[in-house]
């Protein structure tokens, strides 16, 4: 019976020399390992009591639309500065080169709701901790993270210390 990560490509020196990209597009392109994968992460939550779970963009959207449907949760989205249509709040965070500004809408989380965070990969923590601040902001209460995979090198749970943190894969290394 094959893993998760006998799905996932390694590339090796992508984007540069010294780095083992995680290729999860492969996992996502094979239908046995996409189930396998989405079926984790649903076990993974089976006793949390959430009321929606964020994606963030792009690829936890991915991941996070069949665990919304499956488990009957609202899906809320966390885009680039620009891409939401209705009122939004933002924030900026950093990253190895400059920074990026995701933003999400106002009316998407309640305050008191309790709220899980998807993404397929935990790595510097940059964009989920971003994430976390909007949520909070808005009077959410972040009951888990959770992804699929981290590397643990970047040192991303630093970040994120503080919170509920489950992944289905660790990475030594970057």
């Amino acid at each position: 019976m094959k893993t998760i990560e006998d799905y996932i490509d390694i590339i090796p020196d992508f984007p540069e020399e010294g780095i083992l990209f995680r290729d999860v597009t492969s996992l996502i392109a094979d239908p046995e390992g996409f189930r396998l994968a989405i079926d984790s992460l649903i076990e993974r939550l089976k006793d949390i009591e959430f009321d929606a779970i964020i994606a963030l963009e792009s690829r936890g959207f991915i991941f996070c639309a069949p665990i919304a449907y499956a488990l009957n949760k609202p899906m809320v989205l966390v885009r680039k500065k620009g891409k939401l249509p209705k009122e939004t709040i933002s924030e900026e965070y950093a990253l190895e080169y400059g920074t990026a500004t995701i933003e999400i809408h106002k009316d998407s989380i309640l305050p008191g709701q309790k709220v899980v965070l998807l993404d397929d990969i935990i790595a510097t923590g940059g964009t989920l901790k971003a994430t976390a601040n909007l949520v909070e902001r808005l009077g959410g209460d972040i009951v888990k993270i959770l992804a699929l995979c981290e590397l643990k090198g970047l040192n991303g749970r630093e970040v994120l210390s503080g919170y509920d943190i489950d992944v289905l894969i660790s990475y030594e290394g970057k």
